[in-house]
């Protein structure tokens, strides 16, 4: 199932399945390390750089669970 990236939780990873610039992170794992403001602000760890984006930005990036990650939280 594809979501946007806003709505990740802290210290969840997902892999980046459509972003609309740029093809080129398709596939990239990320992982929400830092949510500020009420969820407006989030920061991600991508590739081994740290970004912000504003929600409104976030949204525009839509990602799939990692499905390891989601079998292991279910034990």
């Amino acid at each position: 199932m594809l979501y946007p990236l806003s709505k990740m939780n802290i210290g969840q990873t997902a892999e980046i399945c459509w972003l609309s610039d740029n093809k080129s992170i398709t596939g990239t794992r990320v992982t929400c390390i830092l949510k500020k403001c009420g969820d407006e602000l989030s920061a991600f760890l991508i590739k081994g750089a740290v970004i912000a984006l504003r929600r409104e930005d976030a949204d525009l990036v839509f990602i799939k669970e990692n499905e390891t990650e989601m079998e292991e939280s279910c034990l």
